[in-house]
């Protein structure tokens, strides 16, 4: 079976082609983001950047590994079906199943082996790259070098192997069950692609998506807001709508080769219809990149633009203030004289002054777990804060209580001890519980319980009716000689809770921009590989009167129309996971506009649309240079 392995690996390689590039990439990618990690552990400790470094680098290789198997498991698959008559010989031959399948897993074995060899190689150069990459734009701390490790390099090849046989096992396993009559077979159409067991396997992903995002829903609205939720949520549905594409992609051929332009495709855009909806597995196996690049783009984009402004919504709900107040950072006198002197400007109605502080709360079991709180004098909390009370009141709040949001688990009245910043030790009485949100300032207490805090806030409210124009000029008159800036309600909301920020943006770039830009390579291999494939069935298209004109724009009409097909698919799975978000933020009172990732959703589509088109032109032509006579007959 080695030999024969061999010899096929050697006369069939541009089928495979597209096999090899896609794990070529995907071990490469691997490499690549286990290589940074290493390096980023290595690095000397350089604090929250540096764990911050190590978590985005550690979710990167997930995606990583995540996109290379979901993308090299159907892009092989597809090329073992390719081969039912070469495989319906082996049986004619005499070649047992059991021998047709141990030939299809050695084939597998062999190229992962040359591939994932190749994709360390490339992954060792490009790791510098990276590296590079990352100090420039300042996510790095100092000291960050390439890592010297070879276990990245192992962690990656033998990912590519396992990724590789566990893609073509099933395919195998199909191809042990080719009849020795399937050699006589001249049909190309797809029967049987969607089997039971892949039916109950996708439906069965769709319910566990359903029945994990109930739950969390249920019990832990927040954790659907989690980095890590919201990362790896999607690959749940990406599965599922990969599985269940022979049941999902028939509609959609249908509806959106609709929409193909008549004038440019005319009666090409029917045939384009009829093609990809009865080749299932060559559109399965085209639009699978496409598929978790649009998903993956917008899954990450759009929840991370709405967790941003989710923030800012709960920060301008959680307050009635019309002006802020934030002292210097080297105030001219003491900040209680500058609270003083505003509670008398003419037009301010209440005045609340809070500052940071870290407590740590001792839980039953004795562990103490530090929290940030701010502290705040209860009249001017109780009259500026709207705070989404569960039970309690913040009126209750004193030098002897303490108010916690309801991931804490305690009760009003109940006793917590509390570690003070300076270390000191008492222990409070809770005097409201709040509904849990996305503030991490959800605690509060006395400024006698945050000793050492320092005044970061003063919140002023103007009376009904007061010139709010006097009214500030009034306070920055006041505040100016203490050093402090007065700031209106909207720029302080832009500044407390400002829109995406910089470096989280790169973190989601690192995530998703070697996934985004290995899917577009594997999407021109598999359009390749798979158009060489049809050399027969566009000759006799020729034969039968069509021009090569009319075929170059049938075959490229396919490749969009199922690029499409990905995307449509691909949205699907970007609204599931932001209407579950949605709820999230629903089950815990924060207000959130829809956050639409419109931009990056539609350039990943227009790009995937216009490489199938780049891909698939020229290479019909290049197919088309053989004699309709002569490559029919092959």
């Amino acid at each position: 079976m080695l030999r024969i392995a061999l010899a096929s690996l050697t006369t069939r390689w541009p089928s495979l082609l597209g096999a090899f590039l896609a794990l070529v990439l995907g071990v490469a990618m691997t490499a690549v983001m286990l290589l940074g990690l290493a390096a980023a552990v290595e690095a000397p400790p350089g604090g929250e950047e540096s764990v911050s470094l190590v978590a985005a680098l550690g979710t990167a290789g997930g995606v990583s590994v995540f996109v290379s198997a979901f993308v090299v498991a159907s892009t092989y698959s597809y090329a073992v079906v390719r081969r039912r008559r070469e495989l319906g010989l082996l049986r004619l031959a005499g070649a047992t199943r059991a021998q047709v399948r141990r030939t299809v897993l050695a084939e597998a074995l062999l190229l992962a082996a040359a591939a994932s060899a190749v994709g360390c190689g490339l992954g060792r150069f490009g790791a510098p790259l990276l590296i590079r990459w990352l100090a420039g734009v300042g996510m790095a701390p100092a000291g960050f070098a390439p890592s010297g490790s070879v276990w990245p390099l192992h962690a990656a090849f033998w990912t590519g192997l396992l990724v590789a046989l566990g893609g073509v096992a099933v395919a195998a396993r199909r191809a042990g069950r080719v009849g020795p009559l399937d050699a006589l077979s001249a049909a190309d159409a797809d029967t049987g692609v969607l089997t039971p067991g892949r039916l109950v396997l996708g439906l069965g992903l769709l319910l566990g998506a359903a029945v994990l995002a109930g739950t969390a829903l249920a019990t832990d609205p927040a954790d659907l807001l989690h980095r890590k939720t919201y990362t790896t949520r999607p690959m749940w549905l990406i599965c599922a709508c990969g599985l269940l594409s022979p049941l999902l992609a028939p509609p959609l051929v249908r509806g959106l080769g609709r929409l193909l332009p008549a004038r440019l495709f005319g009666h090409a855009g029917r045939l384009a219809r009829a093609n990809a909806g009865s080749a299932l597995r060559r559109t399965g196996a085209v639009a699978a990149p496409v598929l978790v690049a649009v998903a993956l783009t917008g899954s990450l984009a759009g929840a991370l633009d709405t967790v941003s402004a989710a923030r800012g919504a709960e920060a301008a709900a959680r307050t009635s203030a019309d002006l802020v107040v934030v002292p210097g950072s080297a105030p001219t006198a003491p900040t209680a004289r500058l609270v003083a002197a505003l509670g008398t400007v003419p037009g301010v109605d209440a005045v609340c002054a809070t500052a940071p502080t870290r407590l740590a709360l001792v839980e039953p079991d004795g562990v103490p777990v530090r929290a940030e709180a701010r502290a705040a004098a209860p009249a001017g909390l109780t009259a500026l804060a709207r705070l989404p009370l569960l039970a309690g009141t913040p009126a209750a709040l004193d030098d002897d209580a303490l108010v916690l949001p309801a991931e804490w688990g305690r009760t009003v009245g109940e006793r917590v001890p509390v570690i003070r910043a300076d270390g000191s030790r008492t222990a409070l009485r809770v005097a409201a519980v709040l509904r849990d949100g996305l503030a991490a300032d959800g605690l509060y207490v006395t400024p006698a319980n945050a000793p050492g805090a320092r005044v970061d806030r003063i919140e002023l409210r103007l009376a009904p009716g007061a010139d709010r124009t006097a009214a500030l000029a009034a306070a920055r008159a006041t505040a100016t000689p203490y050093g402090a800036t007065v700031l209106t309600r909207a720029d302080w909301l832009a500044v407390a809770a400002p829109a995406t920020g910089r470096i989280a943006r790169l973190r989601t770039a690192l995530v998703l921009g070697l996934a985004v830009v290995y899917t577009g390579i594997t999407l021109a291999g598999t359009l390749l590989t798979t158009t060489a494939d049809r050399r027969r069935e566009l000759a006799l298209l020729r034969l039968a009167g069509a021009t090569r004109a009319q075929v170059v724009r049938l075959v490229t009409a396919e490749s969009v129309l199922v690029a499409a097909v990905g995307a449509a698919l691909g949205c699907a799975v970007t609204a599931a996971q932001l209407a579950t978000m949605h709820a999230a933020l629903a089950a815990l009172g924060v207000p959130a506009p829809w956050a639409l990732p419109w931009r990056p959703v539609g350039l990943v589509t227009a790009g995937a649309v216009a490489l199938a088109a780049l891909c698939t032109a020229p290479a019909t032509v290049w197919v088309l240079r053989a004699r309709p006579v002569i490559a029919a007959a092959r």
